[in-house]
Formats: structure tokens, sequence, C-alpha cells
């Protein structure tokens, strides 16, 4: 909002980003008028806005200092170039978050081999409705411990909803947020329908506030996972779910 703020008339911004080492470092520049070079010292000071006598741009002046206590907060730094007279670029460097998959190798080494069944009885299908194809590629490579396991997959609620009825899984994972409707609908709508009413469908969600479980539980769902998803508790659930000795 700054870089729009104090840019010119037909102006541009521009946003950037890019690995620096180990780190994420996002820019965004400018073309306003710049930081003169001994005013630079005062920019992140709270409530000292430079030149607020003059041009009328609301502001409290404390968005950069919070905006940099919060980057440090996460182990990085936020800081900034500028030339009078030709605009500025701030940037926020901050560590480089773990994706889902290099998570689950690196805990692979402390599952262990043999942790878990190494491979399931074939015939297994299980869909998974979710727009994340990051935590998509996860589960793909945690369902391969299993050996053969057919996995559906559905960005939208709408689409999940059909695969369900026709390919009849025997779980379905269920992200709560999806792009055309909420997973807490495509649940409803799951149950209320026969042909999948009675299909084990398990909750994915990042919201874990009070409560959340037991009202997914009340609503029909067969077990509640907070994400990002901890590779063990994924397992333990496929095993019992899926692979688990049945009794006779």
């Amino acid at each position: 909002s700054n870089a729009i703020k104090y840019n010119r008339d037909g102006g541009a911004v521009t946003v950037t980003a890019e690995a620096v080492g180990a780190d994420v470092r996002i820019t965004i520049s400018d073309t306003g008028r710049g930081i003169r070079p001994e005013e630079m010292v005062r920019l992140f000071t709270p409530f000292d806005r430079l030149g607020a006598e003059a041009d009328g741009i609301e502001g409290t002046g404390v968005g950069l200092a919070l905006s940099r206590a919060l980057a440090s907060a996460m182990g990085g730094t936020l800081d900034v170039e500028s030339t009078f007279g030709q605009g500025s670029s701030f940037w926020v460097q901050v560590p480089a978050a773990e994706g889902p998959i290099e998570r689950y190798e690196r805990l692979q080494s402390d599952l262990g081999e043999n942790d878990g069944p190494a491979e399931g009885p074939a015939g297994h299908r299980i869909l998974y409705i979710e727009d994340n194809l990051s935590n998509l590629r996860l589960v793909e490579r945690v369902l391969s411990r299993f050996g053969q396991v057919e996995l559906l997959s559905a960005m939208q609620g709408r689409l999940g909803l059909e695969l369900a009825r026709e390919a009849l899984p025997e779980l379905i994972l269920l992200d709560r947020h999806l792009p055309d409707m909420n997973g807490d609908e495509v649940l409803r709508h799951l149950r209320e329908d026969p042909a999948t009413a009675s299909i084990p469908v398990v909750m994915l969600s990042a919201d874990a506030t009070p409560g959340q479980a037991e009202r997914l539980l009340a609503a029909g769902a067969d077990a509640f996972l907070t994400k990002p998803l901890e590779v063990g508790e994924l397992l333990e659930l496929l095993t019992e779910k899926l692979f688990a000795p049945t009794s006779g």
C-alpha cells in the first residue's frame, strides 16, 4: 500500500520473489519520489512519517516499524534501498518454509523403513478433495507406503461429490477450504446421499480452534486432522481405516 500511496501518477509497482540461499526475499519496488539519504535513519521510527506535513497522505507511521518487527520475529529482516527522485525498493527476507513433501522426506528417517505397513492389499480406493497441489503430492507419497492404492483427486467440492458418487471410494479426505464450496457443505451432501452416506470422511483443516474437531465429528466426519499434515498421524489413520486386520 505504501508503494501505491507514495508513487507518482502513472507510476508502477513491481513485486518480485527470489531464493537467497536458504531464505526467500520478496521485494516491492515503486517509481515514486524516493527517500533522501539523510531521512533513511528515520524511516523505521514509529509514528515518524517522512514529509507528513506536506504530502497530506493519511497514515499513522507505524506500518514499517511493525512490519520490520514481524520479519524479525520470523527470523528475517526488512530493509530498503532508495534513490531520491527515482523510487524505492523495500524487501523482506525470511527463512524459506519447509514444504510438505520436504517435511515428509525429512521425517522418513525418523519413522524408519519398517514403521507402519510397507504395503497393503491392492484394490483400495481413496478420494482426496483438495485444491492445494503440494498437499496432494504429499498424500500421494504417503500412500506409496501401502502398495497399490488408487488415489482419486478433485480440486473442487462439486467435482469431489460427483467422483464420490461414481467411484464409491473406501475413504474420503476432505479439505474444509475449497474454491467453490465449503468442505462442511460437501460433508453434508455426502451424508445426505444414500450412496455416500456410509463412506468414512476425514476432514482436514488448518483451523484448529477449540471445538472445531467436535463440531465436525458431530456433523458426520469420522476423523479430523489439522494442517500442515503430520505424516505420523496420517499414517496411523490410514492404517486404522483401511489396513487394520478385521476379525473373522
